[in-house]
């Protein structure tokens, strides 16, 4: 151990510091040979001439900086599509009058709702790289009644329309003007790719 600094005494210059008496020296040794080391190997011991205030406030080493934890970075969020839109009053009538073209059809009658369902995602994923702007999809009205079963793709395509897995084609859909089907088919508006 290390004997205890020792104290300024007033009398003397600033910055200068007194020894130890050798009264407080005797008294250092007799506890310093009573104190047990906290660790089993005891450390070897360091031979350094006495240092004055300043070079030991110089020398004194900083503690050893504490690694840094890894910093996780981020991945960066993809981009949220934004919500479906519906079409405007304009694009709609345009539509529904032929002067806006519809690039391409899709008739899902008759089939069964995981071939509908396949066979949507693949138009949809070829009208967007083909860069077309307005399709349409046809449902079929089915009958309204009793017969829970019938018009399932009427329901069933809107619903899918919202899911995630077509965002990245579609911008919106709307049902079509009765000249393309009514209530049995919907315009869907066709996301641009990205170039």
């Amino acid at each position: 151990m290390k004997p205890p600094p020792a104290s300024q005494d007033p009398k003397t210059p600033r910055g200068r510091r007194r020894g130890l008496s050798e009264e407080d020296r005797a008294l250092w040794e007799t506890v310093a040979k009573q104190v047990k080391p906290l660790r089993k190997k005891p450390r070897p011991a360091k031979l350094h001439p006495p240092m004055s205030a300043s070079e030991a406030a110089i020398a004194k080493p900083s503690a050893p900086p504490r690694p840094a934890a890894p910093m996780q970075v981020p991945k960066p969020a993809k981009p949220a599509m934004p919500p479906l839109a519906p079409l405007g009053r304009r694009e709609r009538a345009r539509l529904s009058r032929g002067r806006n073209d519809i690039d391409a059809r899709l008739d899902l009658h008759g089939m069964t709702q995981h071939r509908a369902h396949q066979a949507l995602h693949l138009f949809l994923q070829r009208a967007h790289s083909e860069g077309f702007t307005f399709v349409l999809v046809i449902t079929g009205k089915g009958t309204v009644g009793d017969d829970s079963e019938r018009g399932v793709l009427r329901r069933q395509v809107p619903h899918w329309l919202s899911l995630p897995e077509f965002r990245p084609f579609i911008v919106g859909f709307e049902e079509a003007h009765i000249g393309h089907g009514g209530a049995g088919a919907l315009y869907v508006r066709i996301r641009r790719p990205r170039s």
